[in-house]
């Protein structure tokens, strides 16, 4: 499943390159990592669960909900919070959610409905039993799967609000990563894949008034897959505080 992640585009950039609302806090407005909403901390060659990601959402204004909905950039705990959570940071990550069912399950079931989001990446790594090592053990050999081309990846993802009972703190933005059975090449690494939401059903995926189509919780079509380089990378990538360019370079 997707544990780790890499992305290097800074929310202001990709906020212009799509037409979207920059949402994310400045770093001034924000220096507390540990702040609902910190700005996503760019370039991040080794994001993890619970660390601060970017999303894309399409959303209404606050100001007048019958208004057209916009393409907004926003900053996301990485690890769904469901709504009616006690308290954070208890019980799992729900980091990844399961394309096939997560409309089944309680904890994504109204974000499946109207939170829908966007997850942007570089590339995404995953991990595949290598030899044993001196006391017997499998041991694990990273991957990195990137497009071959150098363009960006937006995966589909789902979002939540978690408001905090008793306490004026703010809301806390979450979202997990949806993922779907892995197709062609990219089987040979690992069963399951980041579900990629092409940009020709975007408004589809983010429509906050609509349910999204059945057809795009299903697994990307195989040309899309077979444009996907799998790289192998050194094992610097099992250490979250290793953090660099040097965990994508191939081996």
């Amino acid at each position: 499943m997707c544990g780790r992640y890499a992305v290097t585009t800074d929310p202001a950039k990709l906020a212009a390159e799509i037409d979207a609302v920059d949402e994310v806090p400045e770093p001034e407005d924000s220096t507390d990592l540990d702040s609902p909403t910190p700005r996503a901390p760019g370039p991040n060659y080794n994001v993890a669960p619970t660390t601060t990601v970017m999303t894309v959402v399409k959303r209404h204004s606050p100001d007048d909900p019958d208004d057209d909905p916009l393409l907004r950039i926003r900053a996301m705990r990485w690890g769904l919070v469901p709504p009616w959570a006690k308290e954070v940071g208890k019980g799992p990550l729900l980091f990844n959610a399961r394309a096939e069912t997560a409309a089944e399950k309680s904890s994504f079931r109204a974000s499946v409905r109207s939170k829908r989001c966007l997850v942007p990446m570089d590339g995404w790594y995953e991990w595949k039993k290598g030899p044993l090592d001196s006391k017997g053990k499998p041991t694990k050999i990273p991957f990195y799967m990137t497009p071959e081309d150098g363009t960006g990846l937006f995966m589909a993802g789902l979002w939540s609000v978690w408001r905090p009972k008793g306490t004026d703190a703010p809301p806390l933005l979450s979202c997990t990563i949806l993922t779907t059975d892995a197709v062609g090449r990219l089987r040979e690494v690992h069963d399951r894949m980041p579900l990629i939401m092409p940009y020709d059903n975007w408004d589809d995926w983010l429509d906050p008034d609509h349910p999204a189509p059945g057809e795009l919780f299903a697994p990307p079509p195989q040309p899309l897959a077979e444009a996907i380089e799998i790289r192998e990378v050194a094992p610097l990538v099992n250490r979250v505080s290793n953090n660099g360019p040097e965990l994508i370079e191939p081996v």
